[in-house]
Protein backbone atom coordinates (compact mmCIF):
# COMPACT_ATOMS: atom_id res chain seq x y z
CA UNK A 1 0.00 0.00 0.00
CA UNK A 2 1.08 3.29 -0.92
CA UNK A 3 1.51 5.15 3.11
CA UNK A 4 2.59 8.35 1.71
CA UNK A 5 -0.70 8.87 -0.95
CA UNK A 6 -3.57 6.98 1.36
CA UNK A 7 -5.55 10.00 3.05
CA UNK A 8 -5.47 11.17 -1.07
CA UNK A 9 -6.95 7.39 -2.08
CA UNK A 10 -8.68 6.73 0.56
CA UNK A 11 -10.82 10.35 -0.80
CA UNK A 12 -11.17 8.74 -4.37
CA UNK A 13 -12.27 5.90 -3.36
CA UNK A 14 -14.80 7.91 -1.06
CA UNK A 15 -15.87 9.97 -4.39
CA UNK A 16 -16.24 6.97 -6.43
CA UNK A 17 -18.58 5.59 -4.07
CA UNK A 18 -20.89 8.51 -3.60
CA UNK A 19 -20.83 9.26 -7.50
CA UNK A 20 -21.41 5.51 -8.02
CA UNK A 21 -24.01 5.69 -5.47
CA UNK A 22 -25.84 8.89 -7.02
CA UNK A 23 -25.88 7.40 -9.98
CA UNK A 24 -28.07 4.34 -8.21
CA UNK A 25 -25.43 1.73 -8.90
CA UNK A 26 -24.40 -1.08 -7.76
CA UNK A 27 -20.52 -2.40 -6.93
CA UNK A 28 -21.97 -5.22 -9.37
CA UNK A 29 -23.70 -2.92 -11.75
CA UNK A 30 -19.86 -0.60 -12.14
CA UNK A 31 -17.89 -3.58 -12.90
CA UNK A 32 -20.20 -4.50 -15.97
CA UNK A 33 -19.97 -1.49 -17.21
CA UNK A 34 -16.17 -1.03 -16.89
CA UNK A 35 -14.80 -5.11 -17.78
CA UNK A 36 -12.72 -4.96 -14.55
CA UNK A 37 -12.78 -7.21 -11.37
CA UNK A 38 -15.34 -6.63 -8.55
CA UNK A 39 -12.43 -6.98 -6.29
CA UNK A 40 -10.51 -4.61 -7.71
CA UNK A 41 -13.11 -2.01 -8.42
CA UNK A 42 -13.92 -2.74 -4.27
CA UNK A 43 -10.42 -2.50 -3.69
CA UNK A 44 -10.32 0.55 -5.06
CA UNK A 45 -13.21 2.20 -3.44
CA UNK A 46 -11.83 1.17 0.14
CA UNK A 47 -8.46 2.51 -0.85
CA UNK A 48 -6.48 -1.03 -0.12
CA UNK A 49 -5.52 -0.81 -4.35
CA UNK A 50 -3.42 1.99 -5.97
CA UNK A 51 -6.06 2.60 -8.82
CA UNK A 52 -4.16 2.96 -12.65
CA UNK A 53 -4.70 6.45 -14.74
CA UNK A 54 -6.36 4.25 -17.11
CA UNK A 55 -9.23 2.64 -14.46
CA UNK A 56 -10.06 6.77 -12.86
CA UNK A 57 -10.66 7.57 -16.72
CA UNK A 58 -12.91 4.69 -17.01
CA UNK A 59 -14.57 5.06 -13.92
CA UNK A 60 -15.59 8.94 -14.56
CA UNK A 61 -16.37 7.54 -17.84
CA UNK A 62 -18.92 5.28 -16.50
CA UNK A 63 -20.03 7.55 -14.17
CA UNK A 64 -20.45 10.47 -16.74
CA UNK A 65 -18.31 12.93 -14.43
CA UNK A 66 -15.03 14.48 -15.56
CA UNK A 67 -12.14 12.66 -13.96
CA UNK A 68 -11.44 16.08 -12.40
CA UNK A 69 -14.33 15.34 -9.80
CA UNK A 70 -12.55 12.13 -8.49
CA UNK A 71 -9.85 14.09 -6.98
CA UNK A 72 -12.08 16.38 -5.39
CA UNK A 73 -10.59 16.78 -1.59
CA UNK A 74 -12.82 18.44 0.59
Amino acid sequence: MDEKHHQALIQIGLNILYHRKSRGLTQEQLVELLGYSKNHIQQVETACAVPSVALLLDIAGALDIPPSRLFEFK
